[in-house]
């Protein structure tokens, strides 16, 4: 009897856990998702003028937020007050995991450069220095400046009324002499018998003293200035917008600051190749220990689009048949004095 109950028991226990596992759900495949790709963090360190000085800057901050917008990159800048801040802000971007960290400007490229030493695993590039040999760690972007200083020079010198013209300098060094020489020569391409009066400001962040320079050269007849000298140059176009006088801006499109007085823009597109450098850096193909330069032929420098609003169209199209001559290497635009004083 006793059995007969414990085999009961045994078969009804077996029933319950039969229809428990007709009843149970099967375990669901384990599937992992995807890593997510972390974003590039790429970042700044501007020269003294900041990051809103409608030159060449704000330019390379503009190249950041497209490179934001179209390749997903965390942008990031660290304004430079004075020189000496150049070494603790490229420090201070390498110690916050940027993938890039950029040098805007001629005057940190040996910050750059050392830093690229001290930190073998950073990445790090620089617009307007040309190394002779970078580290692998290391790229330098240049620009033919001289090329689009040479086609608002010609624009000036045929539109003077006064025959007298004016090229104001930010800091006496190589990249602006390019500006200064590019320029000198389109005018005296485009009038021979033209006045070209020059003078360097020393500083880039000096609007006021653009605003002196400005003023005494509109006092002296000269009705049209160019100025490669970033906020510096700034003083000198408000001087135009109060006395009617023409400004030329520079690196960027600067009709928007003068409608009725910046008749053209020599355009540096830093923009650009800070754009090219994320998406090279995204892709892989970061080109360290290289140097890259861009010209007419590269899209790199030209005549501001707005060119059209002031300046009469006969002399826009001799400008498009120069443009053309310098890319075919027709014409060789000076970069300095020497080149200048032997193309005249």
């Amino acid at each position: 009897m006793l059995r007969k109950i414990t085999s009961l028991l045994l078969v009804g226990l077996l029933l319950v856990g039969l229809l428990a596992g007709c009843g149970a759900k099967p375990e669901e495949p384990q599937t992992e998702e995807p890593a997510k790709e972390e974003a590039l963090k790429i970042a700044m360190v501007t020269d003294v003028g900041g990051v809103n000085d409608k030159s060449f800057n704000q330019s390379a901050w503009e190249g950041l937020q497209k490179a934001e917008n179209e390749l997903g990159v965390k942008p990031g800048y660290q304004e430079s007050k004075q020189e000496a801040d150049y070494s603790s802000n490229l420090e201070l971007l390498t110690d916050a995991g940027n993938d890039l960290v950029w040098g805007i400007g001629f005057l940190m490229g040996s910050q750059v450069e050392q830093a690229a030493k001290d930190y073998p695993e950073q990445k790090f590039a620089i617009i307007d220095n040309y190394y002779e040999n970078p580290s692998e760690n290391l790229l330098g972007i240049t620009f033919k400046e001289q090329e689009a200083s040479f086609l608002v020079g010609y624009i000036a010198g045929k539109m003077t009324k006064t025959n007298k013209v004016g090229f104001i300098g930010g800091m006496d060094f190589a990249v602006i002499h390019r500006f200064d020489y590019g320029f000198k020569a389109g005018v005296k391409h485009a009038n021979p018998d033209a006045e070209i009066l020059s003078q360097y400001a020393g500083a880039f962040d000096k609007p006021a003293i653009g605003r002196s320079i400005a003023e005494s050269m509109y006092a002296k007849d000269a009705d049209i200035i160019f100025h490669a000298a970033g906020d510096t140059g700034n003083g000198m176009i408000e001087v135009a917008k109060e006395k009617g006088k023409y400004a030329i801006g520079v690196d960027k499109d600067q009709n928007p600051d003068a409608p009725e007085n910046v008749i053209t823009s020599a355009v540096k597109r830093v923009d650009n190749a800070i754009y090219n450098v994320a998406k090279d850096l995204k892709e892989g193909n970061f080109k360290g220990g290289t140097n890259i330069t861009y010209g007419l032929a590269e899209g790199g420098v030209d005549i501001a689009p707005s060119s059209d609003k002031l300046v009469p169209k006969e002399i826009l199209d001799e400008v498009a048949k120069l443009k053309e001559q310098i890319i075919a290497g027709e014409i060789k635009v000076p970069a300095n004095k020497e080149e200048f004083e032997a193309m005249k």
